[in-house]
């Protein structure tokens, strides 16, 4: 883990967001994914199982390895540096997550419920959003920025620290396999079964400190970091994944707001519900845990460094 490599992908992300997804890895990997899918067999459970865990450990040692050997040669090369960077950056977004938040946001600070239901559902929430009302798509939008900021930005950076660009590539490779395989309808129960679990494994540690991050970070969105533990004490294990509900939990008790998907959980049941500001302060509340757990890691690298 090089300190510059991550910060300038810091950087990089802020200032330019995403690129289109004919040049985005993630995208190529769910293009991998889709051809693979269609090539296995979904009947009965032996096989798909089999099949869903080959997809799933073949395209981690495909993309991975690709990283590694980039990795190896830009070492070699005059400013590769900047270009580990750039590798970096694609494997995580906090600018696309917070932009995306805040669409939301701004539909409902307009009164516009429908393009609001709309957008959470285009870039934020798998869920049916139709009849949603405004304080229920402001919950969604605040659950999916808590539970995102562990999948999409510390996750990769916690396994960038533990095994540099690989690492992060092998990670975001498995989420990827767990978004499009990990359903649990008549086509995906098996094939969708080792992606699912292994996702859940590599996320154990990342989900929490997320959490612990958000209790830190609390005040600094006008939250109570003694709120934000208790509840993600009580309730973190209230969701079906062993992971989504530390940081959303977390999240709650940090924004004092109630977040509920109508028959499966509520964390901080009891608090008021969340309002379009809510929105606002779940995002500044992402970009303090991202900025901070980057200047912990930043810390460490230099300790290595010194050592």
């Amino acid at each position: 883990m090089q300190r510059r490599v991550l910060l300038l992908a810091l950087v990089l992300d802020l200032l330019f967001g995403d690129p289109p997804n004919r040049l985005h890895p993630v995208a190529w990997m769910g293009r991998f994914i889709g051809w693979l899918q269609k090539r296995i067999t979904v009947r009965g459970r032996i096989l798909p199982f089999i099949s869903g865990a080959g997809i799933t450990l073949s395209g981690a040692v495909v993309f991975g390895g690709a990283a590694w050997i980039l990795s190896r040669t830009l070492r070699w090369l005059p400013g590769g540096w900047i270009l580990s960077a750039v590798l970096l950056k694609l494997t995580f977004s906090l600018r696309g997550l917070n932009d995306a938040a805040h669409t939301v946001e701004a539909a409902l600070q307009n009164d516009d419920l429908a393009e609001a239901r709309r957008l959470a559902s285009w870039h934020l929430v798998s869920r049916d959003t139709s009849a949603l009302t405004a304080s229920q798509v402001a919950a969604a939008a605040v659950e999916s920025v808590a539970e995102n900021t562990s999948d999409g930005v510390i996750a990769p950076l916690f396994f960038y620290a533990l095994g540099g660009l690989p690492g992060a590539y092998a990670y975001r490779y498995v989420q990827t396999c767990d978004s499009m395989l990990g359903y649990r309808d008549a086509q995906h129960e098996w094939s969708g079964k080792f992606p699912a679990r292994l996702d859940d494994l590599l996320n154990l540690l990342p989900s929490r400190v997320t959490a612990l991050l958000f209790v830190v970070t609390a005040p600094l969105v006008e939250g109570n970091a003694g709120k934000a533990w208790r509840i993600w004490q009580r309730d973190g294990n209230l969701t079906a994944s062993p992971n989504a509900g530390q940081p959303m939990s977390a999240a709650a008790g940090a924004l004092g707001v109630e977040l509920e998907k109508v028959g499966h959980y509520t964390l901080g049941e009891g608090l008021r519900q969340p309002s379009p500001a809510d929105i606002s302060r779940a995002r500044r509340l992402m970009i303090a845990a991202s900025l901070l757990f980057v200047g912990l890691l930043t810390m460490i690298a230099r300790g290595r460094h010194d050592d």
